[in-house]
């Protein structure tokens, strides 16, 4: 009998080989989004022979010195950090890229961080409709209100693209 041997990153789910090499494939940048318990983190990302390279890289750690109120993995703090990597990517000469889900879920959080990364001005191929409601990134839903317009202006003018 013929034992075949299973990677480990497809055994523990960490890797899509199919749809990494389909995204290889495009030679572009890519841009990942992560939200774990507490934080969110957006990353953009050049693929190479010895292994991936972050050419830009936000966490939603650094908008507390931006005076952000509040949770660190909502749909504002994502969108935000979305945008904070967005305007870090320009400053490095990256113009556009396309999103990379790996094995997560594309979930309103990674669409805000998407829509945050496009507004910012990163060319990104997107659907308007897959994006929350505007309400739902200005966070009018939450009870902790937060000025995302300050916030943002604060990240323009420490982030010079």
């Amino acid at each position: 009998m013929a034992y075949s041997k299973i990677l480990q990153r497809i055994r523990s789910e960490k890797t899509n080989y199919r749809k990494r090499k389909i995204m290889l494939m495009g030679k572009r940048d890519f841009i990942t989004v992560n939200v774990t318990n507490e934080n969110t983190q957006v990353q953009i990302v050049k693929p190479e022979i010895k292994g991936d390279k972050v050419l830009a890289s936000a966490h939603s750690r650094f908008l507390l010195k931006d005076g952000w109120k509040g949770s660190r993995k909502n749909i504002p703090a994502s969108y935000l950090t979305g945008y904070m990597a967005g305007k870090k990517a320009l400053s490095n000469g990256v113009t556009d890229a396309i999103l990379y889900s790996g094995t997560r879920r594309y979930t309103d959080r990674m669409a805000a961080a998407l829509k945050g990364v496009i507004d910012a001005g990163v060319k990104v191929p997107a659907d308007e409709e897959s994006f929350p409601a505007d309400e739902r990134i200005n966070g009018e839903h939450l009870k902790v209100k937060n000025d995302i317009s300050s916030v943002k202006s604060k990240i323009d003018s420490e982030v010079k693209a």
